[in-house]
């Protein structure tokens, strides 16, 4: 069984970046798992391919879509249907070496980091 990471971003050349080095480079390149960035500009619909408009109640700075987010996690569901989705937010839950340890004994896991 090979572990997938699906990592939902905004730079999916970044990807696999520092986790193709060392034992996770060599587990890698030895087909244990995999890492499949996806796009999230993919899943915009204009023709500019923004993702974030201001904030609905106003204030500073931007958000990203909600529909945008909404079909690009569709889209992850419908590619692993069977692995949880980690969202990477300040307001979420710390991750820790449990959940990391229960995570590595499934089939895989999709991360949404959007910057």
């Amino acid at each position: 069984m090979t572990f997938t990471a699906q990592i939902l971003t905004l730079y999916p050349d970044m990807f696999p970046g520092p986790l193709a080095m060392s034992l996770a480079g060599r587990a890698l390149g030895d087909g244990k798992w995999s890492c499949t960035p996806v796009q999230i500009r993919d899943f915009a619909t204009d023709k500019h391919k923004s993702v974030d408009d201001t904030p609905a109640g106003g204030g500073a700075g931007m958000v990203l879509r909600a529909d945008i987010i909404a079909n690009l996690v569709d889209f992850a569901e419908q590619q692993h249907p069977d692995v949880p989705i980690l969202a990477m937010t300040p307001r979420g839950k710390p991750i820790t070496q449990r959940r990391i340890r229960e995570l590595a004994s499934g089939p895989g896991v999709t991360i949404l980091r959007p910057f």
